[in-house]
């Protein structure tokens, strides 16, 4: 009994060591399918909202990963003036689609893929002034061919460690398993952690989450959400940087930046089903 509890000892000593080590942890938030064209209740408007001013730590800043010419989004009146508002409230905008509906981009022909590629280049800089940087594809599907694309328009790509599996919508707009879903998938994002496999940006390691800012039931419960990744990571026993969520562009763009993915060959891990139907 006694080297037992010696081993379990030296284990907690290796593992409390292990954790002294690692960069505290900070949340990078991000949002695909958007803008919202909604006139009324419109969940991207809410979302803006609560990032501004919120009791968890005000200004927040995310990455909107945009459809520039979605038929009920980015193509509308009121979606081009959500993009000039993210914008101007100091998010970073990046591309999600320029076609009229959510495409995958491993199904498009070759010449209608680099033209929607093009086509939202040119729509970005149109909205922000300056090319996009970050690329993510929709349905988190790409390969060799789409991610070279990418590259050749300037783009790099990012995915996610946290999902909030908000995409899609069946029936009824609820979730009865935010603090779950966001525990486990943390909980393995904490393996990599620990063991020194994510990189550390100004003294952080970056934790990318996903949402979607185009669900009505993510805009009404995104407080919810910040408690809860706060909530898991104290679970976990993993220290939270001073500010828990990024609060500048700049520092937003150089923490995605470190958590692109360059190779195709990789075998990233993608969120929720989307990693068993693709891989």
């Amino acid at each position: 009994m006694l080297g037992f509890s010696l081993f379990i000892s030296a284990a907690a000593f290796a593992d409390a060591q292990s954790k002294n080590e690692r960069a505290p942890i900070r949340f990078l938030l991000t949002f695909d399918d958007g803008p919202s064209g909604a006139t009324k209740r419109n969940p991207t408007k809410k979302i803006l909202d609560v990032l501004a001013n919120n009791p968890i730590q005000p200004e927040i800043k995310a990455i909107f990963f945009v459809q520039t010419r979605a038929k009920r989004g980015g193509g509308t009146e009121v979606g081009r003036l959500l993009l000039k508002r993210e914008q101007d409230e100091g998010h970073l905008l990046a591309f999600h689609t320029a076609t009229p509906h959510h495409s995958n981009h491993r199904k498009l022909p070759p010449e209608q893929f680099e033209q929607s590629l093009r086509f939202g280049v040119t729509d970005m800089i149109e909205a922000t002034g300056v090319p996009p940087t970050l690329v993510r594809p929709p349905f988190w599907n790409y390969d060799a061919r789409t991610l070279a694309e990418y590259h050749r328009n300037g783009l790099q790509m990012l995915l996610t460690d946290l999902s909030a599996n908000d995409g899609v919508i069946w029936g009824v707009n609820w979730s009865w398993h935010k603090h779950s879903n966001l525990l486990k998938q943390l909980t393995a994002a904490r393996e990599k952690w620990l063991e020194g496999k994510l990189p550390i940006v100004d003294g952080e390691t970056p934790i990318v989450v996903t949402f979607h800012d185009v669900n009505t039931y993510t805009a009404r419960t995104i407080e919810v959400y910040l408690k809860i990744l706060l909530q898991v990571a104290n679970e976990l026993d993993m220290p939270v940087a001073n500010k828990a969520f990024y609060d500048s562009r700049d520092g937003l763009e150089r923490a995605a930046k470190a958590r692109v993915v360059i190779d195709a060959d990789v075998n990233a891990k993608l969120p929720g089903i989307w990693n068993w139907i693709w891989h």
